[in-house]
């Protein structure tokens, strides 16, 4: 038995008022994790088919942008986790190499100086393409954390795993960030060169 057409059309209209606001950080979302305009379109618009199609699941006084999250990502993980990758540019662990050897180097500066030189809200072509070498997992745990200001916990649910590897993710991904922007964050003056006071 449908719905009445009454009925239909209340739900469209919680629909639209709970999750219509959020279309904008869907798409950022969904065009960092796709890295292409035209594949971010279609993964936010089968995120918001699958939200409305499953609109009753939702419960009203939740935070919607972390269910929109967690739908987009699911999403992303079906589209995409199954493709073959092109492939890293460098393996995790050189780059994680590079990290200790360039703290080991007397570049004892805080990580997070390179970080805040990346303003993660309004990134510079330097800061997306860090972001798209990071391996997907690392990647979105950056964007949904120190991007969209998700808790530890709405991130770990979005990306359906525990906590405790989410923060490990994250951990890894910042120390990457730190290799990968670490010249531009000197550049910028975020970080001194070794020996400078």
């Amino acid at each position: 038995m449908s719905d009445s057409p009454i009925d239909e059309a209340s739900r469209r209209a919680r629909f639209e008022e709970t999750a219509l606001p959020h279309l904008r950080r869907v798409y950022n979302v969904a065009l960092r994790l796709a890295r292409r305009p035209e594949d971010a379109s279609d993964l936010a618009q089968e995120t918001y088919l699958r939200a409305y199609r499953t609109f009753d699941n939702f419960r009203a006084g939740t935070a919607c942008k972390a269910w929109l999250l967690t739908i987009l990502y699911s999403v992303f993980i079906n589209r995409y986790w199954k493709r073959k990758r092109e492939g890293e540019p460098v393996p995790v662990e050189a780059l994680e190499e590079n990290y200790h050897r360039l703290l080991a180097a007397g570049s004892r500066d805080d990580e997070g100086s390179a970080l805040r030189a990346a303003n993660l809200d309004r990134p510079a072509a330097e800061v997306v393409r860090a972001l798209s070498e990071l391996p997907e997992s690392f990647r979105a745990a950056v964007v949904l954390v120190d991007m969209e200001d998700l808790s530890y916990e709405e991130a770990a649910a979005a990306l359906q795993c525990p906590v405790g590897t989410l923060r490990s993710r994250l951990f890894r991904a910042r120390k990457l960030l730190f290799v990968a922007l670490r010249g531009y964050a000197l550049e910028a003056g975020y970080l001194k060169t070794p020996g400078e006071h």
